[in-house]
């Protein structure tokens, strides 16, 4: 690429890095680094957060999840109330500034055990559930971000009241990848057109949003970049998005994909310089470290401004093979690179104080947990004590005894 190349890329030099040479890699990279470090300095962010997988159980049926369960699987399970107290009380004790809530799709549709159960809690829907464990959360200084699949726009609303963000991976604007032996074809929320409706409606709300591609399920290099030109369209239509992950396909035992190949740190690398330069400045680009392992470089050389959460007191329950990194060797690998690794609250410093993207209430506790945050010595004092034990917990349940 020259580097007078117009940014972000027009649609059309965008969806041309689709099917570029191969041997352009290197170039690629080079202009990405440069428009990350323009953009964002030598600055890399994470999230230090305590990850609550509410429940496992989920309508959809994705060919490379190995999180979602029916009742009565081995596996399956909701977080009790006290065991989201439990965790929230640990996550704010080991320096932890964000509640991730983490959820199946719309439970309550196919499960009536599932309704039974919260019922005995005194919650006529997951949305009200959700609502008081983020109560509880800011009850204890930790800032709430919720990814619970599609909502509607009341629940969203509603939500907002409670959460600084909320979350939906796009993963793929392709109807290809929901047709019959393909991964989404028994995902029905996982339809790109329900997925869009959900992140523009969230615009519409002025809720900070999370969003991003999945790569290695079996789309294109041009798939891809359509994804990336759909977010920028949403985010050009409404400002809200606050950022895009490039997260990287992991096969997982016992699952209709677990023999599908994974994306190598080419495809990776590739992937996330191109959502640097399609997505306008403003809008971090992150990958997650511990899908990444042995990469951290390449995905700095890539243009990550940003590593997302990571969590020294929970695995990441989604990917439970893929332990989260130790945040002093993460930040000795940035330093030697000449990247500052700093900690960061959930909703990104552009909406705290934007006109009507935070709900007044929150602005207090966003506030206080930013300056705790800044008053760390380093990234490794978040956690440091079992930022260890982390890793090693038990992937298959979130169990409340300590690992």
């Amino acid at each position: 690429m020259r580097p007078s190349v117009r940014l972000p890329l027009p649609d059309e030099d965008a969806l041309a890095l689709a099917d570029g040479d191969p041997a352009g890699l290197a170039p690629l990279l080079e202009e990405a680094r440069s428009a990350r470090d323009r953009a964002w300095g030598r600055r890399v962010t994470f999230s230090p957060k305590v990850f609550l997988p509410v429940t496992n159980l989920c309508r959809d049926r994705c060919g490379y999840c190995s999180f979602r369960r029916s009742p009565g699987d081995a596996g399956a399970w909701t977080m009790t109330p006290d065991e989201i107290d439990t965790w929230l009380d640990r996550g704010a004790a080991e320096g932890c500034a964000e509640a991730l809530l983490c959820l199946g799709d719309r439970p309550e549709s196919v499960f009536p055990s599932y309704r039974r159960t919260l019922a005995t809690w005194g919650h006529e829907s997951t949305v009200s559930y959700l609502e008081d464990a983020g109560r509880r959360a800011l009850a204890r200084g930790l800032l709430p971000h919720t990814n619970a699949g599609i909502l509607t726009r009341d629940e969203m609303a509603r939500l907002a009241r409670v959460n600084v963000s909320l979350g939906l991976m796009l993963e793929t604007t392709s109807d290809r990848l929901s047709e019959p032996g393909m991964p989404h074809h028994r995902a029905p929320d996982k339809r790109a057109a329900s997925r869009l409706r959900m992140i523009d409606e969230a615009g519409q709300l002025k809720i900070p949003f999370t969003t991003g591609i999945l790569i290695g399920i079996g789309e294109t290099r041009r798939e891809r970049v359509q994804a990336l030109l759909a977010i920028r369209a949403l985010h050009r239509a409404h400002g809200h998005i606050q950022e895009v992950i490039v997260q990287s396909f992991r096969a997982h035992p016992d699952t209709r994909m677990r023999e599908a190949p994974e994306p190598d740190d080419d495809e990776v690398a590739h992937a996330i310089a191109v959502a640097r330069l399609v997505l306008p400045d403003e809008i971090t680009v992150q990958a997650p470290p511990n899908l990444n392992a042995g990469s951290t470089l390449r995905l700095l050389a890539a243009g990550i401004n940003d590593f997302g959460g990571i969590s020294p007191v929970t695995p990441d329950y989604i990917n439970p093979r893929h332990p989260w990194p130790h945040l002093e060797a993460l930040a000795r690998t940035c330093a030697g690179e000449g990247y500052e690794l700093a900690p960061r609250v959930a909703v990104h410093e552009a909406f705290i104080e934007r006109p009507g993207f935070l709900a007044p209430e929150l602005l207090g506790p966003t506030l206080a947990a930013r300056a705790r945050l800044a008053r760390a010595r380093s990234p490794g004092e978040l956690g440091a004590a079992r930022g260890a034990l982390a890793q090693t917990a038990d992937p298959a349940s979130p169990s409340l005894e300590a690992p």
